[in-house]
């Protein structure tokens, strides 16, 4: 098992969509959140990749085929995040690679790499089925790894870390 980072090194507009649901009132509220978030997805343009997409891309387990592409920026020790979504219907999928872009894309790798595996369960709490869950979670998955290759080779991400106590 493991452990969970504080929430101070998350990215901030993770965080702050984590606030938002937690302060919406009800479920209701927070579905129409979701929805609006996976209204607003818009998918990898086609200069980064068009379909059919590369397997190597593919979250394993989703039920929706999403992909995930990571383009480095090494100059600002952070990584692009790009994300298609073969089904229509994948709400969950398109809201958390909303979330997922916004909060990821240009934010430090080290801060990207504390992300918890269980994101999907914050966000989306229990309603999930496990299918969904372990395609979500492949999700979050291939955003982190990337950070946390980067993070372990980069003594300027690891002295980023320790100062902030991690």
């Amino acid at each position: 098992m493991t452990t969970t980072a504080p929430e101070t090194l998350w990215p901030e507009k993770l965080r702050e969509v984590l606030e938002t649901l937690a302060w919406l009132g009800t479920p209701q509220e927070q579905y129409a959140y979701l929805i609006e978030l996976a209204d607003a997805f818009r998918p990898v343009p086609p200069d980064i990749a068009t379909p059919p997409y590369p397997k190597e891309h593919l979250v394993p387990h989703c039920e929706s085929q999403a992909y995930v592409w990571a383009i480095e920026e090494p100059d600002k020790h952070a990584f692009r995040y790009y994300f298609a979504v073969e089904n229509p219907q994948g709400l969950s999928a398109k809201a958390l690679a909303k979330i997922l872009d916004d909060a990821c894309s240009g934010a430090p790798a080290w801060q990207v790499a504390q992300i918890p595996e269980d994101l999907p369960l914050r966000i989306f709490g229990e309603r999930l089925t496990m299918g969904r869950t372990m395609g979500l979670t492949g999700m979050v998955a291939m955003v982190r790894e990337p950070a946390r290759q980067h993070v372990a080779a980069c003594p300027v991400c690891q002295q980023a870390l320790r100062d902030r106590g991690a």
